[in-house]
């Protein structure tokens, strides 16, 4: 992921900061508790393809 990009996107949902999780590939959003998938370098900002944290799940 280019860092420039990641200083810029922000959640779909409620505007707020992604955190970059580089293992799982996917930028999480801690308010909405979703995982947006990063396929092939490009980030999938959309709700659909979210993946929603479990409440066990630590973000």
């Amino acid at each position: 992921m280019d860092p420039k990009l990641l200083e810029i996107l922000v959640c779909p949902l409620c505007k707020g900061p992604l955190v970059h999780r580089k293992s799982q590939q996917e930028l999480v959003c801690k308010p909405c508790r979703l995982g947006y998938p990063i396929k092939d370098d490009i980030p999938v900002m959309l709700e659909e393809e979210a993946r929603r944290l479990p409440a066990e799940e630590e973000v």
